[in-house]
């Protein structure tokens, strides 16, 4: 399977591409002066749908816990 390459891409193309697929953003960067590392930041980022999200076992606690809680908020507005 060979890249192709697509020079008529929308911006709505690659935010489709980038929800259904995922990007994973990994990145650290150290200040240092006179070789004295100064201050040190490590960024993670994971972004893609939650479909995808899901489908990886990322977030999927957070997944559980938020669809139980709008189960049970439901239950409490419904008049019985």
């Amino acid at each position: 399977m060979e890249p192709t390459r697509d020079i008529h891409g929308t911006l709505s193309d690659l935010l489709d591409r980038i929800l259904d697929k995922g990007v994973i953003i990994n990145a650290d960067v150290i200040i240092t002066l006179a070789g004295i590392p100064l201050i040190a930041v490590s960024l993670k980022a994971a972004v893609a749908g939650m479909e995808t999200m899901l489908e990886y076992g990322v977030m999927a606690e957070w997944d559980e816990r938020t669809r139980a809680d709008a189960r049970e908020s439901r239950k409490q507005t419904v008049p019985v």
